[in-house]
């Protein structure tokens, strides 16, 4: 059934306050829908549940294709709900371009931590969103937080320059590598190692143990070339296996570490009110756009300007900056 004709914002909101694992997927659907009928109830479910989120620890996780990020985080999120926290994954799928939906199903590759009650698995569609993750990742976290998670994952699509988007998001990113080096580490773009707060180079088993040994040693030598991101954390770079569960405890250590010198430091404090801000613009941009699409008055303008675009024969940049005038004039004389 459609959530626009059952959505009740109010008792949603306590449902997923309550723990209602249902009310918590739906809650999430709500926010995610393209409906603009959905839009107000979303609006308002966020008000409500806002209050009850802010206590968890959020963790980007990225990593180069085939590097297990699943496998890890299925290992690390059943290690630290024996430490007894509630873990949320945000598994951001890329998505089909013929249906839109998700293809990957990070959900049904996490089969031993979906079956524990502490923990919630929610796969979505990247969608157009650039930054691997999707538009909606920050109301899913916020949600998931309500509900009284309070360690969440969020996993891109892939790793590249676009992909650092989740640090932004987030409180800390961890990057995941092959054993490899060499041509592995040159492959590696310059500034996701930047923002990276903890380097794990996994599959540290069986014949690629000492393989990882000597990555982990390249990527401590390339770190000392970068700039620090933080005056007051180290990177650490460790080893890990998913599959053997070697090194899960102390990647959790790390996080600890890392959790406990950035709130000492007021960075952590600092760094959610920034992305906050960062998340209104983003808001505010995707309205206008939205906006924009919508008002059946600029469609033939838009139209018209998009193809003088496509001929060559207007620069993007000015006809981006004629249709933000006309627009804002139409606003002007709808007022």
């Amino acid at each position: 059934m459609s959530s626009r004709t059952t959505a009740d914002p109010a008792g949603l909101a306590a449902e997923v306050c309550a723990g209602n694992r249902r009310a918590l997927a739906r809650a999430i659907t709500l926010v995610e829908s393209a409906h603009r009928e959905d839009q107000a109830a979303a609006n308002r479910l966020l008000e409500l549940l806002a209050p009850h989120a802010g206590r968890s620890i959020r963790i980007g996780i990225s990593g180069v294709p085939g590097a297990g990020k699943s496998s890890f985080i299925e290992a690390l999120g059943i290690h630290v709900i024996d430490q007894g926290h509630r873990v949320a994954v945000l598994a951001v799928d890329p998505s089909s371009s013929i249906s839109g939906g998700s293809i990957l199903g990070d959900k049904t590759r996490m089969e031993h931590l979906g079956r524990r009650l502490e923990a919630f698995i929610r796969p979505s569609p990247a969608g157009r969103t650039l930054g691997g993750v999707s538009r909606r990742t920050r109301e899913a976290m916020l949600i998931c937080e309500a509900a009284g998670f309070d360690v969440i994952f969020v996993e891109t699509v892939g790793v590249g320059q676009s992909e650092t988007a989740v640090a932004e998001m987030t409180d800390m990113f961890l990057l995941l590598l092959l054993p490899g080096g060499g041509d592995e580490l040159q492959g590696i773009k310059r500034g996701i190692m930047e923002r990276a707060d903890l380097i794990l180079v996994n599959k540290c088993d069986g014949e690629l143990q000492a393989a990882a040994a000597r990555s982990a040693a390249d990527y401590r030598h390339a770190l000392r070339l970068l700039q620090p991101r933080s005056a007051h954390w180290q990177v650490p770079v460790q080893t890990c296996s998913a599959r053997e569960g070697a090194g899960i405890a102390e990647a959790w250590e790390a996080i600890g570490r890392f959790r406990e010198a950035m709130t000492a430091a007021g960075v952590l404090a600092a760094g959610r009110a920034e992305q906050a801000r960062a998340w209104l613009w983003s808001e505010m941009a995707e309205n206008l756009i939205d906006s924009l699409r919508e008002n059946r008055a600029m469609q033939e303008r838009v139209a018209a300007i998009e193809a003088a675009v496509a001929r060559g024969t207007a620069a993007p940049r000015v006809a981006a900056a004629e249709l933000v005038r006309i627009f804002l004039e139409s606003g002007k004389a709808g007022s």
